[in-house]
């Protein structure tokens, strides 16, 4: 339901869009629509105004108006939240997407990174160095949500997590204040950031490590028919057990899609998805990733040198913005038989053409950072599931949903009982599984931040005091 009224008088809202350097947008902007539409089309939120932020001070503002005028207050970096967390209804939506530059530092090898800026950004930069770090899998996903929910795709076992490659943060407090955070400085707080989530401020910018990656890696996908994904699934799972942390290989059960090196006739049926990535040397990858390519009866291969930027940038076409997506998760410490099984089976009845289930092999240098190093608690998860349900018809909506949720419980006994906090949906609930042991520290360290909780459009941590 679209805004009726401005919850803060209008000569007060004026006067606070006159000290920005950047803008506010009413409803009845022209822009409006389009400034609070997020990646999933299934959140319709209208906030009572959106300030587009061009910088510190614009930041700075928007929270203490926030704050001062007792409004809900949420923030946009990319706009990627499964959840919708960059958006809410009746309060200030802070929109950090023209902050954006992205700064590299090829002698020390780190990036200096605006909370707007893409994985896309990121890439372009880093990439003209043959310099990279740790990032998630769909370029138009936001730096900021990503790294602050943990972060992990491609070089992740050779790596470690996103926060794991974390130097330094700025981030803006509920009290309005700038504080430089790391490992030196408010190591509290900087603990806090690498997997809370939002709940402490509003970072404005990243400083993060690059190491040497490409410009070519081995990668691509290995496509094989859906009847054959519970032999070949073993085997992922058996190769990946003593695979060095420069392999990762992932797997994706779907429908395949209409793409052009698919042939038309497996098109719309199900199929296996293997996808292998190798970070070192492409001539001893090819050896490493020999058993995967050359086992069973492929439809297709596609693996082989590709470009480090260009292969980030792969799956986007199945990622558009504006689709309808609900999503539910696991961790597992192993993928057991009966587990594969169970994938398979309900992947025979997927409630969509653009649904899928993915495990993503993790482990390796994210595995030997210890669970309480950084707020980002799961170091034991060898895989992480994701179901992405994602269809157009809003007429489908309920049936999707159930459809995941039945899943996620049947997938429940064979998993850890955590969850990646950015593959969740729901706005509340799933926090204790999404922060673990790390909790309570995290509630501690917010109640010396926004003691308030003005931060909480979130996977919300509430404040509480150290006893």
């Amino acid at each position: 339901m679209a805004v009726t009224t401005t919850p803060v008088d209008d000569g007060a809202l004026n006067g606070f869009g006159e000290r920005l350097h950047g803008e506010v947008l009413r409803p009845e902007d022209p822009n409006y629509d389009d400034a609070r539409a997020v990646w999933n089309g299934m959140i319709d939120k209208y906030p009572a105004f959106i300030v587009r932020s061009r910088g510190v001070s614009d930041v700075i503002a928007a929270v203490n108006f926030a704050r001062d005028h007792d409004l809900a207050l949420a923030v946009r970096g990319g706009g990627h939240n499964i959840a919708g967390n960059a958006v809410c209804d009746d309060g200030l939506m802070l929109d950090l997407s023209a902050m954006r530059s992205v700064r590299v530092d090829p002698e020390e090898r780190t990036a200096r990174v605006e909370p707007g800026a893409t994985l896309a950004d990121f890439d372009h930069e880093t990439q003209a160095f043959g310099l990279a770090t740790p990032l998630g899998i769909n370029s138009t996903t936001g730096i900021a949500g990503l790294t602050l929910g943990g972060g992990f795709g491609w070089l992740t076992r050779t790596y470690g997590m996103t926060v794991d490659n974390l130097r330094s943060v700025d981030i803006v407090t509920a009290d309005g204040e700038l504080h430089h955070a790391s490992e030196a400085e408010n190591p509290d707080l900087f603990w806090g950031v690498r997997g809370g989530g939002g709940n402490f401020g509003v970072v404005t910018a990243f400083e993060f490590d690059l190491h040497e990656v490409g410009p070519e890696v081995l990668a691509g996908l290995v496509v094989y028919h859906g009847a054959d994904a519970p032999d070949v699934l073993r085997h992922i799972r058996d190769h990946n057990e003593n695979a060095p942390d420069e392999s990762t290989v992932w797997a994706v059960l779907r429908k395949a899609p209409p793409l052009p090196f698919l042939p038309e006739d497996v098109h719309g049926e199900d199929v296996l998805v293997v996808i292998p990535f190798y970070a070192g040397d492409v001539a001893e990858g090819e050896a490493v990733l020999a058993p995967i390519r050359e086992y069973g009866d492929p439809i297709v291969d596609t693996v082989g040198p590709h470009r480090y930027a260009a292969f980030q940038q792969a799956f986007d076409p199945l990622l558009t913005e504006g689709a309808r997506n609900y999503w539910k998760s696991h961790n597992f410490r192993e993928l057991s038989d009966e587990a594969i099984d169970t994938a398979v089976e309900y992947a025979r009845n997927l409630p969509s053409m653009q649904s899928e289930i993915f495990f993503a092999q993790l482990g390796g240098a994210m595995a030997r950072v210890s669970t309480d190093e950084t707020a980002f608690p799961h170091r034991d998860a060898a895989y992480g599931m994701n179901v992405h349900t994602r269809w157009e018809d809003p007429a489908m909506d309920d049936d999707c949903i159930a459809w995941s949720r039945e899943f996620y419980d049947a997938m429940r006994p064979y998993a850890t009982g955590g969850v990646y906090v950015n593959f969740v949906s729901e706005r509340e609930g799933e926090e204790n599984i999404a922060y673990g042991d790390n909790y309570d520290r995290l509630a501690e360290i917010k109640a010396t931040y926004d003691p308030e909780n003005l931060f909480r459009t979130n996977q919300n941590v509430e404040p509480t005091p150290a006893r």
